[in-house]
């Protein structure tokens, strides 16, 4: 008596286990000879047929599968490589759209699709295909295999085509942002970069008071703060009284968290002296037996419009970065606030980036930013680096708006105290 034909599926399956696959495909003929339209039997036959290299057999077994089966993956990509062996391109991109109806975040025919427009020469379209892969391909840990390989192929030709648009784009606009002023030439190569896919935009993020429709300005402009000059005319009386303070030790890590809270990015420098400060005023209270010790200091900050905001600000300290030391990237209290700094000790190999901008600290000239935009700092020198941070009013706040935010600042202070 024949085998019915879930038997002769069973014995199919279990020879092409054991790896005897012309056993296999044997079998799956008989299943065939009984059920011409059985899918299983058609999709193993074509790709028994796609990896001997027959392709008009393969073409004939994965077409009568689609036709049984049309939302099958498996059958739809099998068939693309069929046609793209058989040269037919349009077919092979048609039945790459086929599957990617079926599942639009199917990372296998994202990745076949760049692939395509890759081999095209189509480099938009391919980054495009290429980037949705590895956005819906799920944490890299967990790539594996084939798919890991595929992954950082695409990936590469994503960061290469990038490369090659920002060296583009950069070369388009370099003539004509000679003449232009600083702020407006970093605006220019921030959307080179953005344009090119290098980099994403930077928003301003509060972790406290946050003032809705301020633009994200990393830098401010001098002219903003007119009474920075008086205080960097004084910059020597500022750096003996630093002096002292340095010599008997008196810094403090910046970092303390207690043993149950969260540290997490500041695990690194969490009570480390790598990081340290000498605070004046801190959290809007001012540190009496410090600005005892530094009376010229605190004198010069009067004619200061420090930033004051109950329980936020201002603070004022001096802010000590060891040698080889990294402030890895974090945001700010709140953007009514502006964050000056004002170096007194600064060797080469130091810098700070606040969003897509970097600048390097020069002795005596204060840089003022948002330090609720992505910051970070780096001393990537071999002597330490100090600034006297403070805190200062947004210049695009008038006084009526400072005001406001004072009152929201107390009120959420005491709010359930």
């Amino acid at each position: 008596m024949p085998a019915p034909v879930t038997q002769l599926v069973e014995q199919a399956m279990q020879s092409a286990r054991s790896g005897r696959d012309r056993e296999a495909e044997k079998l799956w003929r008989e299943v065939l000879d009984k059920e011409p339209r059985h899918t299983q039997a058609l999709r193993n036959l074509g790709a028994r047929a796609l990896q001997q290299g027959d392709t008009d057999e393969a073409l004939s077994m994965l077409e009568a599968a689609r036709l049984t089966a049309p939302t099958d993956l498996f059958v739809l990509l099998m068939l693309a490589d069929a046609r793209a062996s058989a040269g037919d391109t349009d077919g092979e991109l048609e039945a790459i759209r086929w599957a990617l109806a079926v599942d639009p975040y199917y990372v296998p025919a994202l990745l076949k699709k760049g692939r395509w427009y890759e081999r095209r020469g189509k480099a938009r379209s391919a980054c495009d295909a290429y980037s949705e892969a590895v956005k819906n391909a799920g944490p890299e840990s967990q790539w594996t295999g084939q798919l890991r390989s595929e992954l950082d192929a695409g990936r590469t030709y994503i960061g290469r085509h990038s490369r090659d648009l920002h060296q583009l784009l950069s070369a388009e606009i370099a003539e004509y942002i000679r003449e232009i002023d600083r702020a407006s030439v970093e605006r220019w190569r921030e959307a080179v970069s953005l344009h090119a896919g290098r980099s994403a935009p930077y928003d301003s993020a509060s972790e406290s008071l946050h003032i809705p429709r301020l633009p994200a300005i990393p830098f401010f402009g001098r002219s903003e703060f007119p009474f920075l000059a008086d205080l960097e005319t004084s910059i020597g009386r500022i750096h003996d009284e630093l002096a002292v303070v340095l010599q008997q030790g008196e810094f403090r890590p910046y970092i303390a968290y207690r043993p149950d809270e969260p540290v997490r990015q500041w695990q690194e420098l969490n009570h480390s002296t790598r990081w340290s400060a000498f605070h004046l005023w801190r959290n809007g209270e001012p540190v009496a037996e410090n600005i005892e010790r530094c009376p010229v200091t605190a004198k010069l900050l009067e004619d200061v419009e420090l930033c004051e905001l109950g329980g936020i600000g201002p603070n004022v300290f001096f802010s000590a970065l060891a040698p080889k030391t990294h402030i890895p990237p974090h945001h700010g209290d709140t953007n009514a606030r502006v964050i000056a700094h004002l170096p007194l000790i600064v060797p080469e190999d130091c810098r700070l980036r606040v969003g897509f901008e970097e600048r390097h600290w020069r002795e005596g000239e204060t840089l003022v930013f948002d330090d609720t935009i992505e910051h970070e700092a780096f001393n990537d020198s071999n002597a330490v680096r100090v600034v006297m941070v403070f805190d200062l009013w947004n210049p695009l706040l008038g006084d009526a708006d400072r005001q406001v935010a004072k009152l929201l600042a107390e009120a959420q202070r005491n709010f359930g105290n």
